[in-house]
């Protein structure tokens, strides 16, 4: 489950024509498996997105399991830029942090767990 996400960006990226959204990917293994996606907020540096997502696994494949969380960039013209991502696995999360909070949700079903990440470029 994913709430209450922020992006926040580097002091250095200015763009007053950022269309930011969150989309975030269920995967087993490398294979990815689900979908979902906030709304895109227009023209925005500082978005909230309050959005709960939820997905089905059974317990015996979570840790199989990953969540590949992306801010992209909303474009009309051409692709949908990466802004920067975080993957939160049991083995090979993107950093110590990630890893840590998937085994704080693993350890601790059906709760709520909490805590910031840095979003990292691809």
């Amino acid at each position: 489950m994913c709430k209450f996400l922020y992006y926040l960006p580097e002091e250095d990226f200015v763009c007053i024509e950022t269309h930011p959204y969150v989309k975030v990917w269920l995967q087993f293994g490398d294979k990815r498996i689900e979908k979902r996606k906030t709304a895109i907020f227009k023209c925005t540096l500082n978005p909230v997105f309050n959005d709960t997502f939820s997905f089905n696994v059974p317990w015996e494949k979570i840790r199989e399991c990953s969540l590949d969380v992306m801010v992209m960039d909303f474009d009309n013209i051409g692709r949908n830029e990466l802004i920067g991502r975080i993957l939160l696995a049991g083995k090979n999360g993107s950093g110590a942090s990630e890893t840590k909070h998937w085994q704080d949700m693993i350890t601790k079903p059906r709760q709520t767990i909490v805590q910031w990440h840095r979003l990292k470029p691809e």
